[in-house]
This record gives C-alpha cells, sequence and structure tokens, in this order.
C-alpha cells in the first residue's frame, strides 16, 4: 500500500511544472531548454525528442521500453553534435573577443595615409599636439637617395592598414636640423608616442633587401612591438569565422 501510495505521488509530481529529486530536475531542465531556445534554432527531431522526454511517463513495459529508446536518441544526438556545438561557441567566444578587440583598437583618432610634413615647426606641432595614445612614424628622406622611394611608398600601403598609426614624412633639408640627417644616415625612421622618441633607424634600408615591399617593413616594427594589430587581417579572421559558424 505504501509502495503503491509512494508511486502515485512520484506521478503526481512528475505531472507538475517543478520536479524534486534527480529525475524530476533533468526533466525540468529538458523543458526550460525546449522553451528557451529559440524554435528555429532547434532541428525537428530534437525537439520532439525533448518533448516527449520531458512530458509524464507511463508504467506499463512498452511505455518503458518507448522511453528508453527515446532516452538513447537524445544521448546519441547530443554526443555526436556535442563537439560542433562546443566548437560553435568557442569560436562565437572568439568573435566578440575580437570585436572587443576592434572597439579598443577603433577608439582615438584615425588617419589611413602618410602626412606630407612641410616645415621643422609642423614636424614639431604634429609631435607635441598628436594624443598621447596615437603612435607616430615619421620618415626622413630626400629625393634620389636609395631606399627612400621604396620606404614610402612601403609606408603608404601600411597606413591604410593601420589606420590608427599615424605615418608622416618630410625631407630632411626641410626639418630645420639638416646637419643631424645627413644623406649618409636616410632613410631614417623616427616613432614616437606620448611626445616620446621610442625609437630610430638611421639607414633603415640597410635593414632590408635591396628591393623591399610593405611587408618588409611591417614585419621589421613588428619585431620591435611598434605596430597595433592589423585591422585589415583581424577584420578577415573575424569573417572566416563568422562564415565558418553560419
Amino acid at each position: 500500500m505504501e509502495e503503491a501510495k509512494s508511486q502515485s505521488l512520484e506521478e503526481d509530481f512528475e505531472g507538475q511544472a517543478t520536479h524534486t529529486g534527480p529525475k524530476g530536475v533533468i526533466n525540468d531542465w529538458r523543458k526550460f531548454k525546449l522553451e528557451s531556445q529559440d524554435s528555429d534554432s532547434i532541428p525537428p527531431s530534437k525537439k520532439e525528442i525533448l518533448r516527449q522526454m520531458s512530458s509524464p511517463q507511463s508504467r506499463n513495459g512498452k511505455d518503458s521500453k518507448e522511453r528508453v529508446s527515446r532516452k538513447m536518441s537524445i544521448q546519441e544526438y547530443e554526443l555526436i553534435h556535442k563537439e560542433k556545438e562546443d566548437e560553435n561557441c568557442l569560436r562565437k567566444y572568439r568573435r566578440q573577443c575580437m570585436q572587443d578587440m576592434h572597439q579598443k583598437l577603433s577608439f582615438g583618432p584615425r588617419y589611413g595615409f602618410v602626412y606630407e610634413l612641410e616645415t621643422g615647426e609642423q614636424f614639431l606641432e604634429t609631435i607635441e599636439k598628436e594624443q598621447k595614445i596615437t603612435t607616430i612614424v615619421v620618415h626622413i628622406y630626400e629625393d634620389g637617395i636609395k631606399g627612400c622611394d621604396a620606404l614610402n611608398s612601403s609606408l603608404t600601403c601600411l597606413a591604410a592598414e593601420y589606420p590608427i598609426v599615424k605615418f608622416c614624412k618630410i625631407k630632411a633639408s626641410n626639418t630645420g636640423a639638416g646637419d643631424r640627417f645627413s644623406l649618409d644616415v636616410l632613410p631614417t625612421l623616427l616613432i614616437y608616442k606620448g611626445g616620446e622618441l621610442i625609437s630610430n633607424f638611421i639607414s633603415v634600408a640597410d635593414h632590408f633587401a635591396e628591393e623591399f615591399f610593405a611587408g618588409d617593413v611591417e614585419s621589421f616594427l613588428n619585431e620591435y612591438g611598434l605596430l597595433p594589430e592589423r585591422e585589415v587581417h583581424a577584420l578577415e579572421h573575424t569573417k572566416i569565422e563568422e562564415e565558418d559558424i553560419e
């Protein structure tokens, strides 16, 4: 009699929206999962299995066998798709981190091209009045000097790929300090941040092959940690991940 009463109480509790005990908690979880997820995001077969498994179960042998069969089906389904779902979840997390990073990188002024400085006063003003978070790369050059034209072309490409970095160029004869920038030290790269000179490279073309390009200059600057995350590469990487998730 007590056993029958206990069984009846168990059935009564399983028929309610809130259950107690391990079995009741599992059923509640299945109902919550079915109700809380967007119906379009759940495959019809899985939705039906979840619905069946969250419903009160009968006590006859046939229903018990079907119950076991349904339980095995959902376990197999989740086992097969768990790895893919976990991978998608990880990719979404990485995408969110990437977007957060993009937002931080996008904070502050943006440039996108190489500024031609005409005088020493413009040079000093650029260094002193630019925001402290901005990295400034200045190319000291002269026409006809080996490596200067190639470096100007390279910096033009890098300016488009690193719009939060301010790239500038100025002829040595216009700096007001031509004696400090003699032809034998050109091309020279000066890197500033917060009004301070953080790196300088005289005769920088000597670090490259006779013919060099933007990628060579980029790698060189990255060796010294002078460039931020390249936005074009980061955005393309995020786009590829989004396509994989879809």
